[in-house]
């Protein structure tokens, strides 16, 4: 069973004609976002600072999927790349923020560099492309925004460091905030809080044996999948979610809980 993809037939159009936006679409937890929201219909370019092999977007229509290489803590970088999508297309509708980094360095370790750049990709690069999303919505008088914070945004993180924790608390506040102010133009902002899902950078940070060790405790005793986390964002991104907004919803197996 692919991890990208659900194991169940969806055939909803629900997002046909909706434009969107994918951060870190490249891989993990942004590439089956990217395979959810296509296969409803909506066109999807994927900022990201990796290059889209034919394999991750094979079973997707051609021309549902545009690659942009952008570095999203370069705000040069987001205005060029949002200014060219919007001169190419009627409008954005829908926003997915799943850049991350998550380092394990140990907190008297962690340099200015290191702690810059971790809230560089996780917050201003949420911050950046938002800034440029959301007059492209209002003026639409509809919009999607979802942001990836975690588990570590609730508590801390499992195996990120400190600067991790804090930037995925960082993303809450921005959601709360945005959700606030954008509700009344048909603008809803939310959050996915992921627990320890199976992305390749979740099996960079912890080895096979701690993983299973770290979810054998959980209500659901196992790693969560990337489509699993792909389904929820596509469900925000619909006109389905449309009296959610400020929320910061768990994906984690009832990691939480016990």
């Amino acid at each position: 069973m692919s991890i990208l993809t659900a194991p169940v037939s969806v055939d909803s159009r629900e997002l046909e004609g909706r434009v969107a936006v994918v951060t870190g679409g490249a891989s993990g937890m942004g590439l089956a976002t990217v395979h959810a929201l296509a296969r409803r219909g909506a066109t999807v370019a994927v900022f990201d600072l990796a290059v889209l092999g034919d394999g991750d977007l094979a079973s997707l229509p051609a021309d549902r999927v545009r690659p942009v290489a952008v570095d999203v803590t370069d705000g040069d970088q987001v205005d060029r790349a949002f200014a060219s999508l919007l001169a190419e297309q009627p409008g954005l509708d829908i926003l997915v923020n799943a850049a991350g980094v998550a380092p394990p360095t140990p907190f008297e370790f962690i340099t200015e560099n290191e702690w810059s750049r971790v809230l560089a990709v996780n917050v201003n690069g949420t911050f950046l492309c938002c800034r440029r999303a959301v007059p492209a919505m209002r003026s639409g008088g509809w919009g999607r925004i979802v942001n990836f914070s975690s588990t570590a945004g609730k508590t801390i993180s499992t195996a990120g460091g400190a600067h991790y924790t804090t930037a995925k608390h960082g993303v809450l506040g921005l959601t709360r905030h945005l959700a606030k102010a954008y509700g009344p133009d048909g603008v809803t902002v939310n959050a996915v809080c992921p627990g320890l899902i199976d992305t390749p950078m979740t099996r960079g940070l912890l080895p096979e044996e701690s993983l299973e060790k770290a979810t054998r405790s959980f209500p659901v005793p196992r790693v969560g999948q990337p489509w699993e986390v792909a389904e929820l964002v596509a469900f925000l991104a619909s006109d389905r979610a449309a009296y959610i907004t400020g929320a910061a919803v768990d994906i984690n197996g009832g990691d939480l809980i016990v």
